[in-house]
């Protein structure tokens, strides 16, 4: 009998290597007699660092060429940071389980040996992210953040080589690299509204194909914050350069919803709580009292729903 071989897509980043070995690590728990391989390759998004997402096509480039693998039949699966993942999926390539989610916070992190207390901020703050620049600077508008490409630890060594005073990333990120030690302050997200998806990973597949693996390597809490969170996304055109923030918060029988929205130079944040089962009914909700807020004269620091969006 010849032996079965699941090919798994990845980005060649240590980041990326890791999460997808530990994706490898269920599939063998719940496959021990399936082979894999790891298949890693760079992407548009790792090979353009000069320019911002935003200039150069959006975050859809870290999957452009493991797309065209999977559908060349070169990979049988992607595993990919689901903050990546454009909202617009493909069917025919369509996400198939959603990982346990990791911490979903964005952090500051200092330069080595640096802390809270005698930190120097007149340096300039790294982020990749319009949607953290805007909504760190709503708290801080003295500090000035500059843009900041590369993986990671490219990122941590132009930090500690003096380029930035401190850089703002995802947590999920530094766990899985085991460098939590290097977070300085954790933002919640009341503070700052983290990305659609971040902390979740994604496995892309093509349609019709290893479904029974990936209905038991699915996280069915973490497939309904990822739904709902790109559902707010999606109803805020959230393909396009808009920075937005969509998180979602499963407790027991309800659901917290926190949304950012940036347009025209104006900001809005908002919160609410409902049922899980009204979930994406929220999330268009929350939608459209984030662009009527955006519409007013002055920008929206916060707006705290205490009850469900109605």
């Amino acid at each position: 009998m010849k032996e079965t071989c699941i090919r798994i897509g990845s980005r060649a980043s240590r980041l990326a290597v890791l999460q997808s070995e530990w994706i490898m690590q269920q599939i063998h728990c719940i496959a021990p007699d399936v082979r894999l391989e790891l298949v890693t390759m760079k992407t548009t998004g790792d090979k353009i660092l000069q320019k911002t997402l935003d200039q150069i096509g959006g975050k859809g480039l870290f999957l452009k060429e493991l797309d065209a693998a999977l559908l060349a039949h070169q990979v049988d699966l992607c595993v990919h940071s689901l903050k990546d993942v454009p909202i617009a999926e493909n069917p025919l390539l369509p996400i198939g389980a959603y990982s346990k989610r990791a911490a979903p916070n964005d952090v500051l992190v200092l330069p080595k040996g640096v802390s809270l207390s005698d930190w120097d901020s007149s340096t300039p703050i790294g982020s990749a992210s319009s949607r953290r620049t805007l909504q760190f600077q709503l708290r801080y508008p003295s500090c000035q953040v500059r843009p900041v490409r590369g993986n990671v630890l490219t990122r941590l060594e132009k930090l500690d080589n003096g380029e930035y005073s401190a850089l703002i990333l995802a947590e999920a990120g530094l766990e899985r690299l085991h460098l939590c030690d290097r977070i300085s302050y954790r933002f919640l997200p009341t503070e700052m509204v983290p990305a659609a998806g971040q902390g979740i990973l994604a496995i892309q597949g093509r349609a019709g194909e290893y479904a029974d693996l990936l209905e038991k390597l699915n996280d069915k809490a973490a497939a309904l914050c990822a739904k709902t969170e790109r559902a707010l996304s999606k109803a805020l055109n959230g393909d396009c350069t808009a920075p937005i923030g969509a998180y979602a918060d499963l407790q027991g029988t309800t659901i917290q919803l926190y949304g950012f929205y940036a347009e025209s130079g104006k900001t809005a944040k908002e919160q609410c709580c409902g049922n899980p089962t009204q979930a994406i009914q929220l999330a268009e909700q929350l939608a459209v009292k984030l662009k009527k807020n955006v519409q007013k004269k002055e920008a929206i620091e916060w707006n705290s729903s205490n009850g469900h969006v109605g």
